[in-house]
């Protein structure tokens, strides 16, 4: 149990190191709600499910020659020591069932006998609390050498930098591990073999095979192919779980899967007479992945370490700016609201110059959208030969200007004026909208007010009233604009006008 104990404290400070550095790419929460993930890799009956079912405590997965394992299951493991080593919490929907391990077994039979494409969408997943298991999640994939399994799907499970690759093989295929497919898919992700930890399953099955033994025996030394010897390896029976678990349910002492753990470390020392101990068993397979994780630490702590150093650096560079004494009195308190209205305007209007938040639609309203309303209104129409001959007429009254009708001509220049009241007023509704829309990203893009959600409520708010009360005098200026002209039409144009018919 010590080697769990120490898995439990490597687990919770990579899962903490992991929370203060958070990946946002991570699109899967399931997939890293137990930062650390152990995947099964093995052929069809090389013995995974047993494996994993070694480490869980319970014989909870399916086991079988012929490919009990359909689509991948997922396993996510809590340690409760509260519990007995018979109890097993299934937690669904964060509500807690307690189950038996043949019960949650033949479930998982049921599901799996419906038929799978082996995909992803198809994952089954569990979250389970006992008293013997590790905090991980352990992954079965189907076969490797079934067809339902392809790179993509093998790709999904294994890429994530601090998976644990678990690589299963059956002591019968040994002496030809170099031919196996889960070795290379390890060595294809994990060249380094990192993360990598190698199991031989069925020992006892092999035990009358000199040949296959001694494969065992080199590769338990590290002197096995040369692919293998940066790996650690583990021998199992993979039966222990299910004996245990009969004897706990027959009134066995608590110890009971203790008891058979060690009395199968007893066996395989028996069958492998020169292999080290360390290497023997489920607690040697627990220790194992201790190590391996330890590693991946080493690894990873100085990018760790430079996350945070950089995290805090930004929360003593934010100390700093705020100062110790402005929250603790009225006039900190109006200096650092003050300092954030203007972090707040140099945003507002870097959207506004810089292009940034959509800023680039004021000038594409008044460059592209207004002079189109305004080409698009029906000027011709105004001027047709009819509409202005009923005009100049009704101007002048029974008798015409002969040379320049100046009244009709002026009313007909107020009308068509007239029509450009409506593009402008439609052209302030545009921009309002879009700087309504950048006081709204300005104030996102703001980090200071991010701290203070009620006061960036409240200046999003106060922003949005200034701007409708700008829009309604906005209004009345370009309606007055167009008044002022309408109003006054320079005798020059008329003299131009005349100008150019003789012209």
């Amino acid at each position: 149990m010590e080697a769990i104990e120490e898995l439990v404290q490597l687990s919770e400070s990579m899962r903490q190191a992991s929370a203060l550095l958070a990946d946002e790419d991570i699109e899967d929460s399931r997939r890293t709600s137990t930062f650390l993930n152990v995947v099964g890799l093995g052929n069809v009956g090389a013995g995974k499910s047993a494996a994993l079912n070694s480490l869980i405590g319970h014989p909870v997965l399916p086991t079988g020659e012929n490919g009990a394992t359909r689509a991948p299951i997922s396993i996510e493991l809590n340690r409760d020591t509260s519990l007995t080593t018979k109890s097993i919490i299934l937690q669904i929907d964060n509500k807690p069932q307690q189950v038996s391990a043949s019960a949650l077994r033949h479930s998982l039979q049921d599901r799996l006998s419906k038929g799978s494409s082996g995909k992803r969408s198809d994952e089954i997943y569990l979250k389970l609390r006992t008293c013997t298991a590790p905090p991980l999640k352990l992954i079965d994939l189907p076969g490797l050498d079934q067809r339902i399994v392809d790179d993509k799907m093998i790709s999904e499970y294994v890429e994530h930098n601090d998976t644990i690759l678990l690589v299963v093989v059956p002591a019968a295929q040994a002496p030809e591990i170099s031919s196996s497919r889960a070795l290379r898919v390890a060595k294809e992700y994990d060249a380094e073999s990192t993360r990598t930890v190698g199991v031989i399953s069925k020992i006892d099955q092999a035990a009358a095979e000199p040949k296959s033994l001694a494969a065992v025996q080199a590769l338990l030394l590290n002197q096995g192919p040369p692919k293998t010897s940066d790996i650690p390896w583990v021998a199992l029976i993979g039966q222990s779980v299910s004996l245990a678990s009969a004897q706990s349910g027959s009134g066995a002492p608590e110890s009971s899967l203790e008891t058979a753990w060690r009395a199968e470390t007893e066996s395989l020392k028996s069958i492998l007479t020169g292999a080290p101990q360390s290497k023997l068993g489920r607690i040697a397979l627990v220790e194992s992945l201790a190590a391996q994780i330890r590693n991946r630490m080493k690894l990873r702590l100085p990018t760790l370490l430079t996350g945070l150093q950089g995290k805090s650096q930004i929360v003593q560079e934010e100390l700093v700016k705020l100062g110790e004494q402005m929250v603790s009195t009225s006039e900190g308190t109006r200096a650092l609201g003050l300092e954030l209205c203007r972090e707040f305007e140099e945003k507002f209007l870097q959207h506004l110059t810089g292009g940034e938040g959509n800023g680039w639609k004021v000038v594409a309203s008044f460059e592209g959208n207004f002079p189109n309303r305004i080409k698009q209104l029906p000027i011709d129409r105004h001027f047709d030969i009819n509409n202005v001959k009923r005009i100049v007429l009704e101007a002048d009254g029974y008798q015409p200007y002969l040379i320049s009708p100046e009244k009709g001509l002026r009313s007909l220049i107020k009308g068509v004026l007239e029509l450009a009241k409506e593009p402008s007023r439609l052209c302030v509704d545009e921009v309002h909208r879009v700087l309504v829309d950048l006081v709204s990203a300005a104030a996102n893009a703001t980090p200071g007010l991010g701290r203070y959600p009620p006061f960036k409520k409240e200046i999003v708010a106060i922003a949005s009233s200034a701007l409708e009360s700008f829009k309604n005098e906005s209004k009345k200026m370009v309606v007055a604009l167009v008044d002022m002209e309408r109003a006054f039409v320079p005798p020059q144009h008329f003299i131009r006008l005349v100008q150019r018919r003789y012209a």
